[in-house]
């Protein structure tokens, strides 16, 4: 199976645990790569593979929190005609499918305790039952396990078993954030970006200008690579002009338009100033003084709008948004209760 994306980076964080993982590879032993989402854990998985002497059988990969919980174990395991409803023919399952090579199951921290036992039993004796069979089937499959989570975590919750963790865990490859790789961002960057630009058929990359290099560094980047892909991606395509693109957009979902949340009835937007139409804003003025004319802006509202009612409470509420119990603590805020019948 050929991928198009490849391993990318050149930190000391994330060439140990290519290290570790290469080393590992050549072993016929159960590996668990560790990592938040987008950091690559299926990338490395392939790798383990790739350098393993399976690495011209198959490599067989299962998301285990793709599928309902009942449909798991027959994933994995494989089933018999007439096992359940539905079950019309005889089907081999993952395990099966992998014999001789690799069998690598993604999100391994959602397998249901039951799918767990089983595959307890796979791991430790080499050897499956199809659901609705009582025969015995023998396969050679190296397991190569992922997971986003803690598992010792889990295991303390009773939620994952120990047993099945100490057998997968003989070596454990820990990928770091892309945070954590602060010289790969711009390698990577480019990387996607050329690919982009070959892709929308242009001549040549014009490169990042300085501010976009500063703020791709300076992101956080809490979807990983996968998320630095799409940004990289989106700036190129969106760019129309020859120079070094400028305009970098983390959040593909910013839009004028967008649906907004709720927002407290207690705390009314105000966009004009009393005096002279003016937006309130920080301007160049120190976070204190925009405080103190909000604050202004607030009273000046609410002694215009109880005027406005002839100092009616709840006609002044309605027409502010408030309820009843909002617009008193809001007069009592603003040292306006005497004012008010």
């Amino acid at each position: 199976m050929e991928r198009a994306t490849q391993v990318i980076g050149q930190s000391g964080a994330f060439l140990d645990a290519l290290e570790r993982a290469s080393r590992a590879a050549a072993l016929d032993r159960p590996v668990l790569v560790i990592g938040e989402r987008g950091t690559g854990k299926e990338l490395v998985a392939e790798r383990l593979h790739r350098l393993s002497p399976r690495w011209d059988q198959p490599l067989v990969i299962m998301n285990c929190a793709a599928l309902p919980e009942t449909l798991i174990e027959a994933e994995l395991f494989g089933h018999e005609a007439g096992a359940f409803t539905g079950a019309t023919k005889a089907r081999v399952g993952r395990f099966e499918e992998a014999d001789g090579g690799t069998l690598f199951l993604d999100e391994l921290g959602t397998l249901s305790m039951g799918a767990q036992e089983r595959l307890l039993r796979a791991v430790e004796y080499g050897e499956i039952h199809r659901i609705g069979s009582s025969r015995a089937t023998r396969v050679d499959v190296r397991i190569v396990a992922a997971t986003n989570e803690h598992l010792p975590d889990k295991v303390d919750r009773h939620e994952f078993r120990a047993d099945l963790l100490d057998r997968l865990s003989f070596e454990v490859v820990t990928l770091p954030p892309l945070r954590a790789r602060k010289s790969d961002i711009l390698i990577l960057a480019d990387h996607f970006a050329r690919r982009m630009a070959a892709e929308l058929g242009w001549d040549s990359f014009p490169g990042f200008a300085p501010e976009a290099q500063e703020a791709l560094r300076d992101y956080r980047w809490p979807g990983n690579v996968r998320e630095l892909r799409n940004v990289v991606e989106r700036a190129v395509y969106r760019w129309d002009a020859d120079d070094p693109i400028e305009r970098i957009e983390f959040d593909p979902f910013t839009s004028p338009y967008r649906p907004g949340t709720s927002v407290p009835t207690s705390a009314p937007a105000v966009q004009t100033s009393d005096n002279n139409g003016d937006e309130v804003a920080a301007c160049d003025v120190g976070p204190s003084d925009f405080k103190s004319r909000v604050a202004q802006f607030e009273r000046d509202m609410l002694t215009r709008a109880l005027a406005d009612h002839r100092f009616n409470q709840r006609a002044t509420a309605e027409a502010l948004g408030l309820s009843y119990d909002q617009l008193r603590h809001a007069l009592r805020r603003h040292d306006l209760i005497g004012t008010v019948a």
